[in-house]
């Protein structure tokens, strides 16, 4: 009798109403060229006493998040990004985190894509249609190699597909020409950082090891754009904030590349400059 009702207990956690299941955001899909189609996990957040304010989030990697009805990533979950989109949320700020396009929804994910005229118009429909449902301004932040994705967006578009402001998070400031993958070449300097016009916030971590963001790189980034305000902010300290020689392993998540353990610290801090204050 006992077995009979372990089965039946555990058969009961297993169906789990589509309405108990766990929200991340509301999933939005575009059709952006042809019949191809991207989506993007968007949350509302408690209005704020100074207004709308809304930000596009571009994690790093291939980007593709594999987002589930619920708007919660399958996949790349443990991005900084994600992490800290609650803490936005809880600030005021809405969230709209972008996953790959249909076509692209591999391993290498966005890949060389990250750097198209495409692309930036892909995001240029997310942020239009953001900002025609919020009415108010929505910025772009890109980390790792989502940097790029937001460096392209901010270069190229205009109107109101245009974002009000760019941020990058360990910034791609160094390629590999001679890597297997073509895309592993690509660096934010491939692109027109003088069209930049918008606010610019970059960020690093002093400790960050990544050979292709190495925070001694930033100031390059602000000496193209062109930005009506521009910073650059340096993260110290942290669990794993140790030094190490340049590597490709200290690209990855849970290292100072990723900030890990500093969320609240450099969420708080984007919130201030995305606000019109200091980071």
């Amino acid at each position: 009798m006992r077995r009979l009702v372990a089965i039946a207990i555990i058969a009961a956690s297993q169906a789990i109403p589509a309405q108990a299941q766990e929200r991340c955001g509301e999933l939005n899909t575009l059709t952006t060229r042809g019949s191809t189609t991207m989506s993007y996990s968007f949350v509302q957040a408690t209005p704020a006493a100074t207004g709308p304010l809304t930000i596009v989030l571009l994690i790093g990697g291939g980007g593709f998040l594999d987002l589930d009805d619920n708007g919660c990533p399958r996949r790349s979950n443990r991005n900084v990004l994600i992490r800290m989109r609650s803490m936005f949320n809880e600030s005021g700020i809405n969230t709209a985190v972008v996953d790959t396009p249909s076509d692209l929804r591999t391993e290498d994910g966005f890949g060389s894509y990250r750097i198209a005229p495409d692309h930036a118009q892909d995001l240029g429909m997310v942020i239009a249609q953001v900002r025609a449902r919020t009415k108010g301004p929505v910025w772009i932040a890109g980390h790792s190699r989502g940097s790029l994705s937001a460096a392209n967006a901010a270069s190229r578009l205009t109107g109101e597909a245009a974002p009000d402001g760019v941020i990058l998070l360990s910034g791609m400031y160094t390629g590999d020409p001679k890597a297997r993958r073509p895309w592993a070449a690509h660096s934010v300097f491939m692109l027109d950082l003088e069209a930049i016009k918008i606010p610019v916030l970059v960020v690093g971590h002093a400790a960050d090891a990544c050979i292709r963001s190495l925070p001694d790189q930033m100031i390059n980034v602000l000496a193209r754009t062109k930005g009506s305000r521009q910073q650059i902010a340096t993260v110290t300290g942290g669990a794993v904030a140790v030094a190490r020689t340049p590597n490709l392993g200290a690209c990855e998540v849970f290292e100072p590349h990723d900030f890990v353990q500093q969320e609240n610290e450099v969420a708080a801090g984007l919130a201030r400059f995305m606000r019109g204050s200091h980071y």
